[in-house]
């Protein structure tokens, strides 16, 4: 018997089924001498959600607290902005003030209006609106600043 796994599959299946997941909400750190947990129970888990999958396939070196590294650590590995996204495409998104400061986001493309990112309101990742919805104006709530696309998602 023969078995080989399929990659792309198994990680557009992973991204379906995190829908829901606590386990992204808490990442334990020493900081100046205090263990803390710097996601503050899922209101900053963003990164570290999309960091962690992409990290469990090797398509980056490893998990990351905060937007910025993330995408540092991406395009070490291969990835490049693009503007025809497909399924399992990072999307970043621009600075909006949190609670503990101002911060990007990211997330996962699913389609053109569906996108899938770690929310402040559930503290779970979740599918929604791709800009968050729009304003009163027609405007999005949260324009995309720009989407990675990897090798591995045209294979």
């Amino acid at each position: 018997m023969t078995v080989q796994i399929l990659q792309k599959e198994t990680y557009l299946t992973m991204l379906e089924n995190s829908v829901g997941s606590r386990q992204y909400r808490t990442l334990w750190a020493d900081v100046d001498g205090v263990t803390k947990d710097i996601l503050d129970n899922g209101q900053l888990s963003c990164a570290f959600f999309v960091s962690s999958i992409l990290n469990h396939f090797r398509l980056i070196d490893t998990p990351h607290a905060r937007t910025e590294g993330l995408v540092r650590d991406m395009e070490r590995n291969g990835w490049t902005k693009t503007d025809a996204p497909v399924p399992g495409c990072v999307v970043v998104w621009e600075a909006q003030e949190q609670k503990s400061g101002v911060y990007p986001h990211s997330g996962f493309y699913l389609t053109s209006t569906e996108v899938l990112s770690h929310t402040d309101a559930t503290q779970t990742p979740q599918k929604h609106h791709v800009t968050f919805g729009e304003k009163e104006d027609g405007t999005p709530k949260r324009n995309i600043t720009s989407i990675y696309t990897h090798d591995f998602l045209n294979s």
